[in-house]
């Protein structure tokens, strides 16, 4: 099983976070793009500069950290994505509510994940069982 340590998940909740909320603050809702580029690049070519430069802070070898699998990951970054993207376009197009609710949405859920609980992650379970539940002929 491909892992992740989950430090550097949790430095990408953070950039997540700190990132929604900076734009709030300021008003600059090309911040947002720290995240979404780190995010889609992480997707799209499996290196997400945030984890990498997470990673050099780290003391020990990533095996000697709690792991966190990859493919629950990568689901729960294509989330992330897509929020901030569609966050994103809200604050280009002027569009305060688009902004506001996808922007709320992503960050809602890295912080909660942050505090212990991962909504990406809940998600993915039901789907999972409901795919299992389809295929078995139990709906």
């Amino acid at each position: 099983m491909k892992s992740i340590p989950k430090p550097l998940v949790l430095a990408n909740q953070w950039v997540i976070v700190l990132s929604v909320l900076s734009s709030w603050l300021t008003g600059w809702g090309w911040i947002l793009l720290v995240p979404l580029i780190a995010g889609m690049t992480g997707l799209l070519f499996r290196f997400n500069p945030v984890m990498k430069i997470a990673g050099l802070f780290l003391s020990k070898p990533y095996s000697q950290y709690q792991p966190e699998d990859f493919d629950q990951q990568q689901f729960n970054q294509k989330i992330a994505v897509i929020c901030l993207l569609l966050g994103f376009i809200g604050f280009v197009l002027k569009w305060q509510i688009l902004n506001f609710v996808f922007t709320a949405m992503v960050f809602l859920a890295a912080f909660i994940a942050i505090l212990g609980f991962c909504i990406g992650c809940y998600i993915r379970f039901q789907w999972q069982q409901y795919q299992h539940r389809r295929n078995t002929g139990q709906i």
